[in-house]
């Protein structure tokens, strides 16, 4: 059981937020044991909600003053354990800090709070013809706090790039509760240290991000969907790579496998795709209204060079909606096929994806294992989901030692191990895969700059080393 904190801080805390926003009971911290990949498992200590850069603040100095980790978490959709308690912390949650600030149409730019979803800033934005490109397919629930933390990309970052593309200042707490603005709207990045593109991507690790200044972009004037229905993940792959080589620049490249497929279109969210098709290639093209058709055509075309069964286009937004839904919704189906999946999240050459899916499926066939595949084919941005019972304990055993060899697999290819869900807890152990220990000293480094004290987000991203925190040694969060 974790213990509980000391009546004294639960005091101090809920002066700052009000008692009602300190969590302390077991059976509410239970919600918080684990964020979206569910293999990970550890309750906090308590879990706080502040709705200001003050209340974060003064949480934060309460906290750290009496040797306490503090975990930042927003709406814990991430898949790689980064906000994951560690044992003896406390979460300090964004979803009461979920308003967009402003919203400034003729500079194309909004603030917001961390706990505003990342669909509700485009939603907002849309009536000004302005819109905001990272779209990870957790998008309806993801919050832009976690965004930052994680760099995160999705379908459209293909063309459009990540989040650390979009983001112009920040507001953030760090150790001890010292408030900070980093970058912002006339501020050169280019004449002074880039402390706004270190802080995003930091996993959490660094601060917690308060204020996030972001910039937006116009709508697209026209939009081309195509659904490509192939035989096979490896047929669709080449297809991706002719695509790709041919000069042509889709706003999206998405691969949906056979096992995906028979799940989603068992589920609510079926969106007609052929049960007995290998796998379904999503392609989609923005711009001007000149030209799309042509890049459609093309697409089309070299689809049918590669094999496609046949291939669909979309006639209207409903039916556009229609052909994303088994793209956007394939996590949530993944439960028909188990109750628990561990989401790996390796890049590697577009070249590489038959051999690398080829390998990925013979691994799968050696420790038994279901693993599915859906993934940013554009990128070649992988995410095989391993599909097992936690409660089986040998089962489990199977799926880290499967992990392992995929991520090994991938870097062989010339590849490296995340491409959008970050390293947290999960991937730290293969971060000497691909970084040497100059690399990670340098890594450690930085962390020691903004949390001297090790009490962000503990235990996540580095590796340990001879059982302590590479660079910094890990403190017991005790209370005394």
């Amino acid at each position: 059981m974790t213990r509980p904190l000391p009546s004294a801080v639960v005091s101090d805390l809920s002066e700052i937020v009000g008692r009602r926003h300190v969590i302390t009971d077991p059976d509410r911290l239970l919600v918080y044991e684990s964020d979206g990949l569910t293999a990970y498992r550890i309750p906090p200590r308590a879990v706080v909600l502040p709705a200001s850069t003050e209340e974060i603040s003064a949480v934060v100095e309460v906290l750290h003053r009496k040797g306490v980790a503090v975990i930042p978490r927003g709406a814990g959709t991430g898949l790689s354990g980064g906000a994951l308690s560690t044992p003896g912390g406390v979460i300090v949650g964004m979803a009461r800090m979920n308003r967009i600030l402003t919203i400034d149409p003729e500079n194309r730019i909004a603030r917001a709070q961390p706990g505003v979803i990342n669909a509700h800033l485009t939603e907002a934005t849309s009536p000004y013809g302005l819109y905001y490109p990272p779209d990870p397919s957790s998008q309806s629930a993801c919050t832009l706090g976690g965004n930052v933390a994680e760099n995160s990309g999705g379908p459209h970052c293909l063309k459009y790039g990540v989040t650390a593309r979009y983001v112009t200042g920040l507001t953030v707490v760090l150790a001890g509760g010292r408030v900070m603005q980093l970058g912002g709207v006339g501020r050169d990045p280019y004449t002074t240290l880039d402390l706004v593109g270190l802080f995003v991507g930091s996993e959490g690790c660094f601060g917690i991000a308060t204020e996030i200044e972001i910039r937006l972009l116009p709508i697209t004037e026209g939009v081309r969907t195509l659904l490509g229905i192939f035989e096979s993940v490896e047929s669709a792959g080449r297809a991706v790579t002719k695509i790709i080589a041919s000069g042509l620049m889709p706003a999206a490249v998405e691969i949906v496998d056979g096992p995906t497929i028979q799940a989603v279109e068992a589920s609510v969210f079926a969106a007609g795709y052929p049960l007995e098709a290998g796998a379904a290639l999503v392609i989609e093209f923005d711009g001007t209204e000149a030209g799309l058709d042509l890049d459609a055509d093309r697409a089309e075309g070299y689809c049918l060079e590669e094999g496609a069964i046949e291939v669909q286009r979309a006639t209207d937004p409903e039916h556009r909606t229609k052909l994303w839904r088994a793209r956007k919704k394939a996590f949530g189906a993944m439960g028909r096929i188990a109750p628990d999946l561990l989401v790996q999240d390796a890049t590697v050459p577009r070249t590489k994806l038959p051999e690398v899916l080829a390998g990925i499926d013979d691994i799968g066939s050696r420790y038994g294992l279901k693993i599915a595949n859906v993934f940013h084919a554009g990128d070649g941005n992988l995410h095989p989901n391993i599909l097992f019972d936690r409660q089986n304990q040998k089962e489990l055993e199977l799926v880290e030692r499967a992990s392992k060899e995929i991520m090994q697999l991938c870097v062989d290819a010339g590849g490296t191990i995340t491409g959008e869900h970050g390293v947290g807890l999960d991937k730290r152990e293969y971060m000497t895969l691909v970084y040497g220990p100059a690399e990670l000293q340098a890594m450690a480094a930085a962390k020691q700059v903004f949390d001297p004290d090790s009490l962000f987000n503990p235990g996540k991203v580095l590796p340990e080393v001879e059982g302590a925190e590479l660079g910094v040694a890990m403190k017991a969060s005790t209370v005394s």
